[in-house]
């Protein structure tokens, strides 16, 4: 493929084989002791099927290290690398993580030891337990050699590269543009999305993600809360939806039972807890880690125009406390949604975001806009002018000092 990933290609792509690696609910629970790694650190692929595998899997690696949709920021990545080094197991030196900018609940562990984490997954995780179950939750993946027994699985099946001539129509039908450019990831996304981790390999993950979680010291409880949380989000956004809570490009959107998977992990949780030792989610060093990406991921979020979800985003985050970036953007939920009523409740959440120290440039600005509206011109003002001082080279000052004199 020519160039690098667009958005549009990832989510075509690469969204497409994160939901469809995540297929499956465990039939019966497996216990985490009964669980380990199948492999070490400096594992390479040893016989021609895990080859080929791997072969492609580079060229996959290659292409999402240059996409101009990666996060680049060097504190992150780095903090990112020490948290798949501590629950990636005896391999977790041989992965490598990225960070792409896609709001969605997502991340991904590919047959040679990469994985990629959406921003949107960052954005929903109340603490650096939660993140690194997901994480532990792909290592297994990779440690257990899941890849390439279901890979074999499918070879023994079908004609698995009739599939991979289909990659173009993949490609173009998933992010409705021409998939001239597309071809090579729509041949990977085809080619992963051969590869739907049956129920027991599933099972094997969630076993051997919460061992690896409590190994390392975090709260194995997370993991479920984790998926409470999903199934909390899918449910308000079907509601405003209409529609049923499953959700494309979500890492666990084809379960077709997450209430017994929640149920599963926490039995397992309580299995893997050890009398005396303490478990942690530190929750201060994860908000401290993703403090300045924190207001594009809610902004990119809400930008969705996915109501549903995004209220429950952000009430979720709000149970640690509310602050003013959460009240502005629950008050850009109702804006962006505008039907009746909205711009009574987006009044409100500017005006609750003014009241805290970190309210956002914009949270003034809206709730200037907002007193306009309302004939309060004096209190308007004084909102514009607090907005001009927080931001006073932002692209509209010149329209809001105008605003002001009128």
């Amino acid at each position: 493929m020519s160039g690098v990933l667009s958005r549009r290609a990832m989510l075509g792509g690469a969204g497409v084989m994160a939901a469809s690696l995540a297929t499956g609910v465990a039939e019966a629970r497996i216990p985490p002791k009964d669980m380990g790694p199948l492999i070490g650190r400096g594992y390479r692929a040893v016989d021609e099927d895990e080859k080929g595998l791997w072969q492609q899997m580079e060229r996959v690696e290659e292409e999402v290290a240059g996409s101009n949709l990666l996060i680049k920021d060097p504190r992150l990545t780095g903090y990112l690398g020490d948290l798949i080094g501590r629950v990636g197991g005896p391999a977790a030196k041989d992965m490598r993580i990225y960070l792409a900018r896609i709001p969605e609940f997502n991340a991904m562990m590919f047959p040679t030891g990469f994985t990629v984490v959406f921003s949107g997954l960052l954005l929903r995780m109340r603490n650096e337990a939660q993140l690194a179950g997901v994480i532990a939750h792909e290592s297994a993946h990779f440690l257990r050699k899941h890849q390439l027994r279901q890979w074999r699985d499918v070879r023994r099946k079908t004609d698995i590269f009739s599939f991979l001539a289909m990659g173009a129509g993949v490609a173009g039908g998933a992010t409705g543009v021409y998939a001239g450019d597309l071809v090579r990831l729509a041949q990977f996304g085809t080619l992963l999305s051969l590869l739907r981790y049956n129920r027991v390999l599933e099972a094997e993950a969630d076993a051997m993600g919460v061992r690896l979680l409590a190994e390392a010291g975090y709260d194995p409880d997370s993991m479920s809360e984790t998926w409470a949380q999903l199934i909390g989000e899918l449910d308000l956004s079907a509601k405003y939806r209409r529609k049923s809570r499953d959700r494309d490009f979500s890492i666990f959107s084809t379960h077709p039972s997450p209430d017994s998977r929640m149920a599963d992990l926490k039995v397992s949780a309580a299995e893997v807890r050890q009398p005396g030792r303490s478990y942690n989610a530190y929750r201060d060093r994860y908000l401290a880690a993703t403090a300045t990406l924190r207001p594009t991921m809610l902004d990119d979020q809400v930008k969705l125009n996915d109501p549903g979800a995004s209220q429950y985003v952000v009430n979720t985050l709000a149970k640690d406390g509310w602050n003013g970036l959460l009240r502005f953007h629950e008050g850009e939920i109702w804006r962006l949604r505008n039907r009746s009523g909205d711009e009574v409740r987006a009044a409100q959440g500017y005006a609750a975001s003014i009241l805290y120290a970190d309210a956002p440039p914009d949270a003034w600005r809206w709730h200037g806009i907002m007193l306009m509206k309302q004939g309060r011109g004096t209190e308007a003002r004084a909102a514009f002018s607090r907005y001009l001082q927080m931001a006073p080279t932002a692209p509209d000052a010149a329209f809001v000092r105008q605003m002001m004199a009128s």
